[in-house]
Formats: structure tokens, sequence, C-alpha cells
């Protein structure tokens, strides 16, 4: 089958790149870049606002302000800590390993010092709470009552040298200012005009001290007073100490996941991830006994070359990667499946078992790469316009592509040579389906008819819900997620927000986690919410925080129907060209979109929200949909010089018929890891799973059905 030398070129190769692969990959826990998902952290996309300066000058403005983020990052002791200039005007914040709302709070803080009188005329108080504020003037919230300021600051934070941590005389904790030598001369004749006032320290718009000034502070020195917490108060000394903000900041984005949540999705990740294995592994040994050893072999390498080419790209594995290792472990078993099927055709045809499976690599193999192919497409679209973990998922369903292509073809075709040069005699397997002789065109009328309900109902389900069909990634909005012990009735949690005043929020129990907790608003209420939480129960963690704001909602929402509606095109043009006919191109994408709206439509009446991670399920329907289509188009391909005499429609029946037993199992396989991801990997992946769910079966049956009858409509309409 192989020559020996080729054999031997082979084998080393092979050895070479597994013994490269696993030096590369072990040991995983040290080596493996997790996701922010899986290990903890904080991802965090500021968009500044450049409206106040000019064009020019933005550069300069971005580049300080990463500096002084870092400076403020930096004071928590935080590690690895990375930040990006994104685009011409955003910043992307990664914190890994810690959940910190307080690290937020002080990224948005502008930093900007003022130090303003306080007006202590009762009329012009009165009247500013009634709701008229005189000319120059500006009423704030401090503690439990409101200031009256003097809207022009006395003297701005420009004059400050450095702050400390200090302690007063009941040991509590207390910002100490140190002024330049400039500042201190004006701070200095400030407090000598204005003896006898009350002077209000303002940071960023809030007033954190409002002292009396009892005589003039000549040297150099302010305490801000207040009933801090050693933690507040170091804040504020780091949040000076790094200096203004040269333009502000707005937190567009924000994805936090806590170290608990983080640990817990990986252990549902591996154990789905072994779940799906042992499923997929012990049909394939029962279905396929030797062949499935082989199967198995494959299947590991695969595994193994995924996580070196992570390494290798410098990738990071999230969540939905896992979610994208373990649909490849299905999708993978179709090459093999696809070979395996030659095989077993080729030995019907009483061939010796050399030449049967040499023919089966051989008439296998273009299939098994038009078929990729249209995956690695969706993929691609999923890289570039997705975010953060969809990126993930994309670049491990790619590396699990190319690494199935490369272990079914290349790796199970030098074992099969090297088991035939052992002697091998015969290739035993199970049979499922055997010659069926089904008229499946004959049913093409009704099933069309189906399929335009089914799409009419998904898109009237869609269309009904509006704006409440979509999540928080495509409308904006925040989701917080916490840890209440002991467990707490919802209801109750539910009561005690109301009184502090958060009405416009819905909140539900977050089964992942005992006593967890699920929060959702369409503004931005993390801190209220935290602090309210702590006050109120015993013992508070939090969990995980989504926050994305309106204008971000929008451009995903764009990028998402743009990587759908370039997957489409990018998998019309490939088939379209590799089978020379546009109408069966035509054909496949309209069974796509068949496939992608029902899903949709599916997703919608169960009651899941259409997010990134859906919208990944639904590319990843249309590549493996397409994926089935295509192995009936090659055969079709195949058949046709061969059955000059058969009509269009009998030539389809024949492909259906005899690709039918790899469509089947093929779809067996993959229902088995995509039920294990539904099952094991949590409320995070179920709606992403439950459209994969839906979306297999409708493709099994959209490529029987649909897409290879649709080509026998279009040539009547043709002639």
């Amino acid at each position: 089958m192989i020559k020996r030398a080729d054999l031997k070129i082979r084998i080393a190769v092979i050895l070479g790149l597994v013994i490269f692969s696993a030096i590369y990959v072990f040991p995983l826990e040290k080596n493996i870049n997790l996701g922010l998902d899986l290990k903890g952290g904080m991802y965090v996309l500021l968009r500044a606002d450049t409206s106040a300066i000019s064009a020019k000058k933005i550069p300069d403005a971005i580049g300080a302000a990463v500096e002084k983020i870092r400076t403020r990052i930096d004071a928590y002791g935080v590690k690895e800590t990375s930040i990006q200039v994104q685009g011409d005007n955003s910043i992307l914040v990664q914190v890994p390993g810690v959940i910190d709302r307080g690290i937020i709070d002080r990224l948005k803080e502008v930093g900007k010092l003022e130090f303003k009188i306080v007006e202590k005329d009762s009329e012009k108080i009165s009247q500013a709470k009634a709701g008229n504020v005189p000319e120059g003037y500006e009423l704030k919230k401090y503690a439990d009552t409101q200031l009256l300021l003097f809207k022009d600051p006395v003297m701005m934070g420009s004059g400050l040298s450095e702050s400390y941590l200090g302690f007063n005389s009941y040991g509590g904790s207390e910002p100490i200012l140190n002024f330049t030598s400039e500042g201190s001369k004006e701070f200095a004749k400030i407090t000598a005009d204005n003896t006898g006032e009350a002077l209000a320290i303002v940071l960023d718009g809030v007033i954190k001290s409002a002292p009396r000034i009892d005589e003039p502070i000549l040297n150099g020195e302010a305490r801000i007073r207040g009933d801090f917490s050693v933690d507040d108060a170091r804040l504020i000394v780091t949040v000076l100490n790094s200096g203004a903000l040269p333009i502000p900041l707005v937190v567009e984005e924000e994805r936090s996941v806590g170290p608990l949540l983080g640990s817990d999705s990986i252990n549902r990740g591996v154990n789905s991830i072994l779940l799906g294995a042992a499923l997929v592994v012990v049909f394939v040994l029962i279905y396929y006994f030797l062949g499935g050893v082989v199967t198995v072999i494959c299947l590991i390498l695969d595994l193994l070359f995924i996580l070196a080419g992570l390494l290798l790209f410098k990738g990071t594995l999230t969540l939905p990667g896992i979610a994208g290792m373990i649909l490849t472990l299905g999708m993978a078993v179709d090459a093999n499946v696809l070979i395996f099927e030659r095989i077993r055709e080729e030995l019907k045809l009483d061939k010796p078992l050399s030449i049967a499976i040499k023919n089966g690599f051989n008439r296998a193999k273009r299939t098994i790469i038009d078929a990729n192919v249209t995956t690695l497409i969706a993929a691609l679209f999923l890289f570039i316009y997705g975010t953060g973990p969809i990126k993930g998922f994309a670049t491990t369903l790619s590396l699990g592509i190319i690494a199935s292509i490369f272990t079914s073809v290349f790796v199970g075709r030098t074992i099969f040579s090297l088991l035939l040069d052992l002697r091998l005699k015969s290739l035993r397997m199970l049979s499922l389906i055997s010659a069926p002789k089904i008229n499946f065109v004959r049913l093409r009328g009704i099933c069309i008819a189906i399929s335009l309900i089914l799409v009419v109902g998904s898109l009237f389900t869609f269309y009904s819900k509006g704006e409440s069909a979509f999540g928080i990634d495509f409308k904006g909005g925040q989701i917080l997620e916490y840890q209440i012990n002991p467990p707490t009735d919802i209801q109750e949690i539910r009561n005690v927000l109301k009184k502090e005043g958060f009405n416009e929020i819905a909140i539900q129990e977050f089964k992942d986690i005992s006593g967890g907790v699920s929060i959702k608003s369409t503004a931005d209420i993390a801190s209220g919410i935290d602090q309210a939480l702590r006050n109120n129960f015993e013992e508070v963690k939090e969990l995980k925080a989504t926050t994305v704001g309106p204008a971000v909602g929008k451009i995903l929402k764009q990028k998402a129907y743009l990587a759908i509606a370039l997957s489409l095109l990018g998998i019309l043009v490939y088939v379209g060209f590799r089978f020379k006919h546009f109408d069966f191109a035509f054909a496949a994408v309209i069974a796509l979109f068949h496939d992608v709206i029902i899903s949709l439509g599916v997703l919608c009446f169960a009651g899941y929200e259409i997010n990134l991670l859906t919208v990944t399920a639904l590319l990843t329907i249309a590549g493996y949909s397409i994926n089935d289509t295509i192995v009936i188009y090659d055969r079709i391909r195949e058949i046709s010089p061969r059955s000059r005499k058969s009509s269009l429609s009998e030539i389809i029946n024949m492909a259906i018929n005899t690709t039918l037993s790899r469509t089947v199992i093929t779809s067996l396989t993959t229902l088995m890891v995509i039920v294990s991801i539904f099952l094991l990997g949590g409320e995070i992946l179920k709606g992403f799973s439950f459209a994969l769910l839906v979306g297999v079966i409708c493709g099994t049956y959209s490529s029987i059905y649909i897409a290879a009858p649709l080509v026998l409509l279009f040539r009547k309409f043709r002639v």
C-alpha cells in the first residue's frame, strides 16, 4: 500500500510531531494559558471621550491614560495585567486572577481634584434644595445631607505633590495631601482668606470631605477627614498619586469571572470532555473494532495537536474553546467514518483488503478536505468578528479541523499500512444500515412544504420577540452573578434589593452553584448592588459580572450579522467553485439558511437568549450542515460519469442511500458530544449546546431531504 521507505518516513514524521507536541504541552497546568473565564479575572473595555481635545493630541492622551491606568492597577499588587490600545479611542484592560469592583471603579475615575468653598447662607441653601440652584453654585450630596458649593474651585489638584495614608487620633484612616512649594503658598492664601468657612475637597465630582477652616494652613498639608476604611482611604491615595486622567473614560464592556466560577467552569468542561469522549470511544470500538482502535488513536492525537497548536500560536483556552474541542471530537470521527464506509464498499466488491484500504483512503480524501474547508470558512469569520472567548472557540475549532484531516488521512493510512505489513487479514465492522434503497426524492414536495412552514414559524417567533430575543451582548445592559452564603430564598433577596431602591432589575437563581443568584439590569448598578448585598447578607462572593454598553452591543450585533452573511457567501463561492455548478451551491446555501433559521426559531421558542455564544453555535451549525451536504454532493459527482443512463433523481437517490450509513453515524457521534455539553457544561453553555442540538438534527434532515432534491428542482426550472 505504501512503500517501505515512505512508510518509515511517515512514522518518523508522526513520532516527531507527537514527541514535540508532548514536550511542548506537558505539564498542562504550567503551559496552557487559560482564559479569564476559566482562571477568573476581569476583562474591561474602556472608551475614551476625546470630544474635548484635538485629533492631533488623541494618541498622546490615550498613551498617557494607559500609563495612569497601569499605575492605579499596580497599587493592588496585581501581576500580569494586560493593557492594550484598541482602535482609535478604546483601551482594553485584562486583569487575571482577580475580580474586584474597586479596580473597575478606580479605572473610571478621572482623578480630578478640586477645592471648593461651601456656601453657608441658609436662604440660598433652602432655595437650592427646593430645586432652584442659584447661578454660580452647584448642589452636591455629602454623607446624609446636601451641600451648596461655589461652582468655580478656589484651587485645583495641579498643586498636589503627593498623597499618602495617615491615621487620625481615633485610629481611623485618612488620606493626607502634600502640596508643592507653589501649591503650599496657594493653599495657605486660600485658608487664610476663608478662615471660618467650610472647604469641600471634591474628587471626580464627589465630595470626599468638607472640613471647616479653623486657621490658615501654612505647612502645605491637608487631611481628607471622613469615615474611611483603610481600603477606601488607600484607593483615594492611589487615584491622587496616579494623577488625573487626560481624558474621561467610560466602561463600554466588562466581563469579569470570579475564581470560584472559573474553577467550576474548568471542572464542568473537563467532565463534559470525558463524557463526550467516553461515549464516542465506546461507540467506535464496538462498531468498527480494529478501525475503532485506529480512530481512538487519531482522536487522542487530535487533542494533543490542538493543545500544541494553542501554545504555538500563543492562544488562550476558554470555556467556549473547550466546547470547540469537544465538538471537534464528534466531527473528527466523521473523517474516519467516511474512510471506513468507503473501505466497506470496496470490500463488498470482493477487492483484496490492501486494495480496499488504499481505495477507501483515496476516495474519501477529497470529500474530507472539501467538507472541512467549508467549516473552516465559518470558523475564520468567527475569529475575525468574534471577541474574547469566541475567538478561543474559533481557534480550537480551526486547529481541531486541521488536526483531524491530518490524523485521519495521514496517520490513519500509515497505521493501516503498518498493520498490513504485519499480516492484517481482515477488517471487521458492524452494519447499522445495510444497502438501503429508499426513494428520498419522492418525498421532496412534502419535505419542502414542511420546511417552509417551519422556516416561516421560526421567523415569526424570532421577530415577534423583538429586542427581548437578544441578550445583553447585543442590546447592552448588565448581568451580575453572586453566591450568597448561607443560601437565601430568592424572594427575600428581591425584597432586600427593592428596599434598597433597586426596582427595575430581574433576579433569578443561578443553578450552577449553591446559593447562586443572577441579577439583570439595563443600567450599570454593579457597585450599588455589591454594597447592598454585603450590607444585608452574611457572606457574598462575586462570581461574574458582564456589562455591555449600548454602542458596543450595536457593534457586536452588526458583527454577528456580518459574520453569518460572509460565512454563507464564502461557502457559496467555495461549493460553486469545487462542484462547477452554482445550482449545487445555491441549494446548499438555501439548506444552510433553512438550518440556521429553524435553529434560531426553536432557540427563541425554548426561551433562550441570542448572545455571542448562540451566534457561534449558529455558525458552527452552518459548517456542520454543509459538511453533510458536501458528502452527498461528492457522491453525486462520483456516480454521475458512470451512470449516464440514469436520471438525476435516480443518481441523487443512489448518492443519499450509499452515504446514509455515514450520515447517521456521524450525526450520532456528534450528538453524543453535544448532549454531554448540554448535560455537564453548565448554564453558560446551555443555550449554545441546545442550538447545536437542534442544528445537527436539522442539518442531517436538510442534507437528505432539502439540499440534493433542490438541485433537481433547479434543473427542472432551468430546462
